[in-house]
């Protein structure tokens, strides 16, 4: 990759182009980053930055003469904001063969009122659901889209389309933007979970340093905090395991005299049920005992 340096642009072609622009050819030299572009002193009409490995539009100083950007073939993925207030002429801007990917990533583009020719073809972006009707909507100033010149009734559909709270619901929703990469912002937030050893672990350290009674128990508790590991966590893991053991035993213990309790319950129901079929037949012989004995008489 080569950097836009002010000696590039020196050094780089420039003449006038078919249509009587003036043009500066900066293709081709797989530049990562737009900057030092000042170097140009405002005096081209068209910058041609295509077949190169720029990833964000952005980094313009104030040129106010140039009109015409071609940045096919880069790998944009981002629009800067406020790009009219550097390019306050620019009317025709070729992203073709790029990385935009969301409809939201060509908001930006809204503000810069003087554009009027936009090409996105080849770009992740085209393929999303009212594609077309979003940009026409968004960018009502654009005449020629993709190459396509917008037609009126293609302007009426996306007014329709989006008109009222529906409409700009759907805007809403189908607005996405890319997630980007912010730097730092994963170290910071792996610093705010590292919290560090609790109260407890600190005193337990304290104590097992204390307690230690040879240099092989400082060196055995040395590795132990290299590793990750707390001294005395063991322990009362130990401890809490052995009192859940404990609690389990005791409520095993518990659900087996429960269980007794209901056999010998169940037992002493047959056995009176039993005792009472028992003394029904006796009375039964009792009753014809003494039957008998009245008709002897």
């Amino acid at each position: 990759m080569v950097k836009l340096s002010a000696e590039l642009i020196e050094q780089a072609a420039q003449y006038t182009n078919p249509v009587r622009d003036r043009e500066l050819d900066l293709r081709g030299y797989k530049i990562p980053v737009l900057e030092n572009l000042g170097a140009t002193l405002d005096q081209f009409d068209t910058i041609d930055f295509s077949d190169n490995e720029i990833r964000k539009l952005d980094g313009f100083p104030l040129l106010r003469r140039l009109k015409t950007v071609l940045m096919n073939n880069n790998r944009i993925c981002r629009i800067g904001e406020n790009l009219e207030q550097s390019l306050p002429s620019l009317k025709e801007l070729i992203l073709t063969s790029n990385n935009i990917q969301e409809l939201g990533d060509l908001d930006p583009l809204a503000t810069v009122k003087t554009l009027s020719l936009l090409s996105l073809l080849r770009n992740p972006v085209t393929n999303k659901k009212h594609y077309r009707l979003y940009v026409i909507n968004k960018l009502p100033q654009i005449r020629v889209l993709d190459f396509q010149k917008v037609k009126l009734k293609e302007r009426q559909e996306a007014e329709k389309l989006f008109k009222g709270k529906r409409g700009a619901q759907l805007a809403k929703d189908i607005a996405k933007r890319t997630k980007t990469f912010t730097p730092g912002a994963g170290l910071q937030a792996a610093d705010k979970k590292r919290t560090g050893p609790s109260a407890a672990e600190v005193e337990a350290i304290k104590n097992a340093i204390a307690n230690a009674t040879s240099l092989a128990e400082v060196e055995r508790l040395k590795g132990l905090l290299q590793s990750g590991q707390i001294p005395g966590r063991e322990n009362r893991q130990g401890a809490q395991s052995m009192v859940e053991e404990e609690e389990e035993e005791e409520e095993e213990e518990l659900q087996r005299g429960m269980q007794e309790s209901v056999t010998m319950y169940e037992a002493g129901a047959e056995e009176m049920e039993g005792d009472e079929g028992h003394g029904e037949e006796q009375d039964g012989e009792n009753h014809m005992e003494e039957d008998m004995h009245v008709n002897g008489s």
